[in-house]
């Protein structure tokens, strides 16, 4: 794998450098923000929770004396404000400054707010995809690499398979057209691997309670 630093000069969007004769996009695109600051940043259920909180607090404040004081309210209020502002606009950021790229020969991932990287993935070093299918529309779809090619979980967040860490997994997280860009991602695949003995499987899980569709791709069983 290799990581590129800084990128204020783009030479094509989302690419450090020009593509090589021979290669060529297939498919780019960015996180859906909403979809990335409920399912990332748990916009959703902090809202709810925070909710909750401060429903329990007016509940005990109005309990203490019939001419409660709203000020603590008002103070708790504004501190809940502030913070799901500040996650929101940290989603908002996270999904502009990353814009992912499928080629006929890797997968560039340019992520980054503060501190920008370009991550490159040939697709001969992916061993396998996992796709995740939302009912909102948007898709996760992570991507298993060699155990040599592991890439630091802290340089990848937010753009890794949830609650994977030993051997975390690029992550194209919340993109429109999830199974569209699922199947360019495998048909490349497979012309990057013709010379390579393939079993291609795939399974479907029940749809769980959350009403998220999963489906897993294994891309590569090579002997």
């Amino acid at each position: 794998m290799i990581a590129t630093h800084e990128h204020e000069f783009e030479a094509q969007l989302g690419l450090p450098e020009k593509l090589p004769t021979g290669e060529h996009i297939l498919w780019q695109g960015a996180p859906h923000w909403k979809s990335l600051g409920a399912e990332v940043f748990h916009l959703r259920s902090l809202s709810i929770y925070f909710g909750f909180m401060l429903l329990l607090q007016a509940s005990y404040l109005s309990g203490q004396s019939a001419d409660w004081n709203l000020k603590p309210l008002m103070l708790t209020g504004t501190m809940v404000a502030l913070t799901l502002a500040a996650l929101s606009i940290w989603a908002w950021w996270s999904a502009k400054t990353t814009m992912y790229t499928v080629t006929n020969k890797r997968v560039v991932m340019r992520v980054g707010v503060v501190y920008s990287l370009t991550f490159n993935l040939p697709l001969k070093k992916i061993l396998s995809a996992h796709e995740l299918h939302r009912t909102n529309g948007t898709s996760d779809l992570s991507l298993t690499l060699r155990k040599e090619d592991r890439i630091g979980w802290l340089h990848l967040w937010p753009h890794s398979r949830p609650w994977v860490i030993n051997q975390p997994e690029p992550t194209l997280r919340c993109i429109k057209k999830g199974v569209e860009c699922a199947e360019i991602l495998k048909s490349a695949w497979l012309l990057a691997n013709k010379d390579i003995e393939v079993i291609t499987q795939k399974s479907s899980l029940e749809k769980p309670s959350n009403s998220e569709t999963h489906s897993i791709d294994s891309l590569l069983t090579a002997s």
